[in-house]
């Protein structure tokens, strides 16, 4: 039982489900796909999966062309609104904000060509 546990309790921290949506265009960077459904593999020997893990993850697996268009260094360029849970990045903690098991993350370009 001890063993089960402890496995359990390992394999709760090596990958992480969560829902990654795009919008106002951004989805056209994925292969026009709004809604992933995704595992997120944790870094060897975390306990946390963070915002700037996930946008790393996000540029290496999901970003198809011009990830420029989405990232700015290691953040989200200007005008694009990012949103854990329906509540915007900035007032969580942006890059540090902790992500959770079954979360759901929204990127929105709030820039309009014309």
């Amino acid at each position: 039982m001890l063993l089960f546990l402890l496995v359990s309790k390992l394999c709760r921290f090596s990958d992480m489900k969560l829902t990654v949506e795009f919008g106002g265009g951004l989805e056209l960077l994925c292969n026009s796909v709004k809604i992933h459904n995704v595992n997120v593999e944790l870094q060897s020997g975390a306990e946390k999966l963070t915002m700037k893990d996930l946008l790393s993850w996000i540029r290496t697996n999901l970003i198809k062309e011009r990830p420029e268009m989405f990232m700015k260094g290691d953040t989200v360029r200007p005008g694009v609104l990012a949103l854990v849970n329906d509540c915007d990045w900035e007032l969580s903690g942006q890059l540090d904000t902790t992500l959770e098991e079954k979360d759901v993350v929204v990127f929105i370009s709030t820039l309009h060509g014309g």
